[in-house]
């Protein structure tokens, strides 16, 4: 199989042009064959770098109100079709995706989930998990997910599985994919190789499967000289953007996608500070070979000993009996 990571940058904050480069992205990779492409962690419509440099925590601020609310606006409501062109370009190029977004579901007012969404080669969606846990200043802007998504896919010979950045540090999220025989893991990522070079190798040794890692760039030529921004967002708040505390200290996201086998060696090693598609061909008898001696849901597993409760449901407000 060819696998891939689209290593880009979004139109920060912009739902619509980031979706419409993603999609240019999906069909370039189709024309190198590539059968499954990955995109960095809330890539549509943005991760939140403003937190942690305007002042993020401030309980009143009327400019972190605005940008929230901006933020909400561009967030992606898939039972609105948000992601319709994403899925028509996925089944246009019969290419399984994996890509970051900002979830905000329709049933869960005005929340947000960063959530990695596996959208299958006839276009539909395969899952969608939301972030178990939001690390540090993300539980600003972020809600706590759930398990729904915890869930693997059959593409070809290799199972597909997908966790969202420090999700891939959770023993039990990487158990549970484990559990359902994932070989072929997807770890999605803001976009640093300080993330990426170390917990790919491990995941990799660990599951003795491949690990494909996927991060987005926000260099200087992607920063606030070269911001676009939906028409709602006011002038007052595009330049609150421009003149907060280290808007100018770019690069914020440098990338760091790179593809390891089910021994840690690299088939990619990290790429920094390069926007492109970086794929290589992957054989699942190298799985095979790995598993000879540690096979993390086989023999090694020990599940006379060991037990693992995943608990799929679908969080919710309420549940209505209208019998």
């Amino acid at each position: 199989m060819r696998v891939g990571a689209a290593q880009i940058a979004p139109v920060w904050l912009n739902r619509q042009a980031t979706a419409e480069r993603i999609v240019e992205s999906i069909d370039q990779a189709a024309v190198s064959g590539v059968e499954l492409l990955a995109f960095g962690e809330c890539l549509l419509p943005g991760y939140p770098f403003w937190i942690d440099r305007s002042d993020g925590a401030r309980f009143d601020s009327a400019l972190q109100a605005d940008l929230y609310a901006h933020y909400l606006d561009q967030a992606v409501c898939i039972e609105d079709g948000d992601l319709d062109l994403i899925c028509e370009a996925a089944r246009r190029n019969q290419m399984t995706v994996v890509v970051g977004i900002l979830e905000r579901p329709a049933d869960r007012g005005d929340s947000v989930y960063a959530a990695a969404v596996v959208v299958l080669p006839d276009g539909s969606i395969g899952s969608v998990q939301r972030k178990l846990m939001p690390t540090y200043e993300e539980r600003l802007v972020w809600a706590t997910g759930d398990g729904h998504g915890l869930r693997v896919h059959r593409l070809g010979e290799f199972t597909l599985g997908a966790l969202n950045c420090w999700e891939n540090w959770m023993p039990l999220a990487r158990v549970a994919l484990h559990a359902q025989g994932e070989d072929l893991h997807v770890a999605i990522w803001p976009g640093n190789e300080r993330n990426t070079r170390d917990i790919s190798r491990f995941m990799a040794i660990e599951g003795r499967s491949f690990v494909l890692s996927a991060s987005g760039l926000m260099r200087s030529e992607d920063g606030p000289e070269a911001f676009e921004f939906n028409l709602k967002l006011g002038s007052r708040l595009k330049q609150a953007i421009k003149d907060m505390p280290g808007a100018g200290d770019l690069p914020w996201a440098r990338g760091g996608s790179c593809l390891c086998a089910p021994d840690g060696t690299w088939v990619i090693a990290p790429v920094n500070d390069e926007s492109g598609i970086f794929f290589a061909d992957i054989d699942a008898a190298d799985v095979r070979r790995a598993r000879r001696q540690f096979d993390p849901s086989g023999h090694y597993s020990r599940p006379d000993v060991f037990r693992l409760e995943l608990d799929r449901t679908r969080q919710k407000i309420a549940w209505i009996d209208d019998g």
